[in-house]
Parts: C-alpha cells; structure tokens; sequence
C-alpha cells in the first residue's frame, strides 16, 4: 500500500506527545481519523492534522482505515483492540495490552485469525543493545536458561500518587497523564500494570520464557496502588526466575531494568542504567556489547514507526508482537492475584489458549 489510513483511539499524554507525532512526520501514513473525550479533541486534530475527529470509538473503526492505534486506559485496551481485530486492522495497542490473562490470550487469538500485525510499544524491546543480546541469547550463548532475575525501578512515585509533574517535565509535554489511568485501581493503576509490563516484556521477548506459577507480595505504601512489585516465578521449562518493581527512585535518576540470565553454559547480563551486556560463559569467553552513550535511556521512538514499516513490509521484525505481551499480562495478572491472597503460589495455565489462573493448593505447594 501507498499509504496506510490510520485512526487512533485515544487522544492524551502519550499519544500526542509521542505517537501523534511520529505518524504525522510520515509520508506514507494518513491520519483518518481520531477518538478521544474532552474539549481539546478539535485542537489535537488541527495539530495533527487528522481528517475528522469523535468521541465516538465506533465511528472510529467503522472508518475507512487499515490500521488503528490505542492508546486509552488501561481497562479499555482489551473491547477496543478486539473490535478493531474483528473488522481486519492492523493494530498498535499500548501498554500494558490488557489486565487479564484471558482478555490477552482472546487478542491472542484474534491477531491469529486476522492475520495483521499487531504490536506493543515496548521501547527497550527494540533498542540496539537489547536485539545485540537477544542475538546472543538465540545462538546458544548461555545455553539452557536456569534462572532468570528482572529487576526494574523507576522515578514515577508521582505518577503514580497523581502528581505527574515529574512525567511532563521529562517528556515535555502540555498534556498531563491522567491519575485515572495511572493512580486509580479500577483502571488498572499501579506500578505493575504501568513499569513491570516494561521489565517482564523485554525478558520475555529476549529469553523466550514463559512463567508457569508466580508467588508475589505488592506495598501500596500509602498509595492507592501498588509502588513495589516482588514475586518468585517458576518458569514452564523448569527454571527458577525473580521479579521485583519498585516506584520510588528520585526524581531525575535514570531507570533501572537490570536483567541477568544464568544458563547451562554462561551469564548473560543485561543493565539499561549502567548501558551494559555482558557475556561471561564458563569456558572463558566473554563478550560485552558496545553501547551508545545514553542509549539505556528510555524512548519509545521506533516501536510506532516499526508498526508501519510491519504494515508495509519494509521490516519483518517485531520484537512485542502479541504473544510476548500476553506473557507479561498474564504473569502481572497471576502476582496480582497472588498477592491479594496473601502470596500463595498461583499457577499460570501451561498451554497457550487456556487463558485461566488458578491458586496451587497447600499440598500441591508443598510436593513441588
């Protein structure tokens, strides 16, 4: 196709300080259409220079369009995707893709009986250290993996208590993020559905694990939602893995997702706020990655471009595709649910389609 006609669903913070812009700057892409709420909609259409704007989400997608992009609270990802996916659109869907283990899997299935692309901007998903080390991981570099630990922190305790000025300073935005979104538990406020979906779905797309069962504690800290994240994973191929969050780093620090992977053959560590990879195997080899100064720090540049190129064919490569996110998603889910239950071991169905989750009993806990 010449051009891909692009409708967006979603008109706030980070869809006019990051999104919008990057599909205008395109020649190959024609802004549709856009759907929001709030008496800036007609302004964000004149800056962007969309075709018509609605509050109507069905007006929307009824359009004339090939591919939409989502990017409204987090609760209302799952109906909006799934009616896009149904009418054969190429989807681009925030983080994190749903709330539920089994809203991901049913999008899961859809983007398979469409056959379009679908994709999660995950930023560091598409860094040049990070694809550096999933090569290494895809060659055999560290073997079979026995224990994996993601760890990531972050300056965003305002964000998440609704004062989001650190956020606006940061990305130089007019738009605000909205505390419904990030600060409110019923639409899925909180650290883990708003960083840890980052962390879990880089080591997902580089490790290729999946979680098996999860046993996780959260601390609102007298917040409304959770700050800090922590949880014992067991992984479907047997091995061993630790997840921690925490929101509270000072205002102006640089992000932490440190990542380390220890294998049959070697370790593999992966650290954004040092800039580091580093392969140490036991027979002696080591290898570090050559990495831009300022390159760990996060940006969500390529993933919207990437999308288009996916549309187009110019690229192949999608390194946050459905699947990937899914396994984030459902692993969130399982900690959140665990922790409400006081941190019983929540097993994570085993087959991909099987979407529930259920609570491992006493016995089981204790024979495995």
């Amino acid at each position: 196709m010449s051009r891909v006609k692009l409708g967006a669903i979603g008109a706030g913070w980070w869809a006019t300080s990051n999104h919008f812009p990057l599909f205008a700057a395109r020649d190959d892409v024609e802004l549709v259409g856009v759907c929001g709420r709030g008496p800036g909609l007609d302004a964000v259409q004149d800056t962007f220079g969309f075709g018509f704007a609605t509050e109507d989400a069905d007006e929307l997608l009824d359009a004339d369009l090939d591919a939409v992009v989502i990017s409204t609270p987090h609760d209302l990802h799952h109906p909006l995707a799934a009616q896009a996916l149904d009418r054969g659109l190429h989807v681009l869907c925030e983080k994190p893709m749903t709330l539920r283990a089994a809203e991901a899997w049913d999008l899961a299935s859809r983007v398979e009986d469409a056959g379009t692309v679908f994709l999660v901007p995950y930023g560091w998903n598409y860094k040049p250290f990070t694809v550096a080390a999933k090569r290494l991981l895809d060659s055999g570099a560290i073997g079979e993996i026995q224990f994996a630990m993601c760890h990531m922190a972050s300056p965003t305790r305002g964000l998440f208590g609704t004062d989001p000025t650190h956020m606006l300073e940061r990305w130089k935005s007019d738009t605000a993020p909205d505390p419904s979104t990030w600060s409110s538990p019923q639409h899925g406020g909180g650290y883990a559905h708003g960083q840890v979906t980052h962390s879990s779905a880089l080591l997902f797309w580089l490790a290729g694990l999946r979680a098996a069962s999860v046993s996780g504690r959260v601390s609102a800290a007298g917040s409304a939602v959770d700050l800090f994240d922590a949880g014992v994973i067991r992984f479907t191929n047997g091995a061993l893995g630790s997840l921690s969050g925490a929101a509270t780093l000072a205002d102006g620090d640089k992000y932490q997702v440190d990542i380390r992977l220890f294998g049959t053959e070697g370790v593999l560590m992966i650290d954004v706020e040092r800039e580091r990879v580093e392969l140490s195997r036991y027979d002696g080899r080591r290898e570090s990655v050559s990495i831009a100064p300022g390159e760990g720090e996060y940006e969500c540049l390529v993933p919207p471009h990437r999308f288009i190129d996916l549309i187009t064919g110019r690229s192949t490569e999608n390194n946050s595709d459905v699947t990937v996110a899914a396994r984030s998603v459902e692993l969130i889910d399982a900690l959140l649910r665990s922790s409400a239950a006081g941190g019983v071991d929540t097993r994570i169905a085993a087959a991909e389609g099987i979407t529930t989750t259920e609570s491992v009993t006493a016995t089981e806990s204790r024979a495995s």
